[in-house]
């Protein structure tokens, strides 16, 4: 048998203790094993998703989890990637139960965003754009801000509410990192949703190109209104670190 043959027994028997027993190596020393290997994954896993843990009884998470440690196939070594993986597992592998809640992807995902937020580098040509700069600035959407829309109102879910049919409209956050490091949520507007998800095509844009942009998106309302309402708008992002200003080449 060749080492990699031998590798995969390995990791056969690690993922599911049914399978045959790698040669030479005693059942006692397999399972501590096994159970180094699985506590790891269970315990990123649950860390990463705190909220979802919460609305599952115990044995009912680690029969979740199991499931995901058994069958889902990894394509990523790193332990920092496991949440990535785990929400992947979710979204195209897992078949939802009766006992699941209904947003369960949301939910993750939102989660999921989290994380990912909290560990994004920072840009070096983005810094704080001063509050009488941001007219002359090139603006952009911070490294760190990521923004989602969501049918269920996650940012509410926990064992005391579980929502069972979507919000009557759609809901709209900015997940985004303060100037202390800590993890915020920002609940957008529609019109807001869409102006930062159009910041975050570019590398940097004008205050000037966002006022042309949106005038000629939403043709209904008054220029002047949308200028003003534009401006405001910007005004709170910047304060909350969402919107920076580029300092790289143009």
């Amino acid at each position: 048998m060749s080492f990699i043959e031998v590798q995969q027994t390995f990791m056969d028997y690690i993922r599911d203790p049914s399978s045959p027993l790698p040669d030479g190596v005693k059942i006692e020393r397999m399972g501590v094993y096994r159970e180094l290997f699985f506590n790891n994954i269970s315990s990123f896993v649950s860390n990463a998703f705190p909220v979802l843990k919460s609305l599952y009884s115990e044995s009912q998470w680690l029969e979740l989890v199991q499931y995901f440690f058994k069958y889902h196939d990894c394509q990523s070594p790193l332990f920092t990637e496991i949440a990535h993986e785990f929400l992947l597992f979710l979204q195209h592998e897992y078949v939802l139960e009766k006992t699941d809640p209904p947003f369960i992807l949301e939910l993750a995902h939102y989660e999921w965003l989290e994380l990912v937020v909290s560990i994004e580098p920072d840009n070096p040509d983005q810094r704080l754009v001063g509050h009488d700069q941001i007219a002359s600035a090139h603006l952009c959407l911070s490294a760190s801000a990521k923004v989602a829309q969501y049918a269920y109102d996650v940012q509410h879910i926990s064992p005391d509410y579980q929502p069972v049919s979507p919000a009557h409209h759609p809901q709209f956050f900015c997940v985004y990192r303060d100037e202390n490091n800590e993890v915020n949520f920002f609940e957008l507007t529609p019109l807001t949703a869409q102006l930062l998800g159009y910041l975050s095509q570019f590398e940097s844009l004008t205050i000037q190109a966002l006022y042309v942009w949106l005038t000629q998106t939403f043709t209904m309302m008054d220029p002047e209104t949308l200028r003003e309402g534009c401006l405001d708008m910007l005004m709170q992002l910047r304060s909350k670190g969402i919107i920076c200003e580029y300092t790289g080449d143009i």
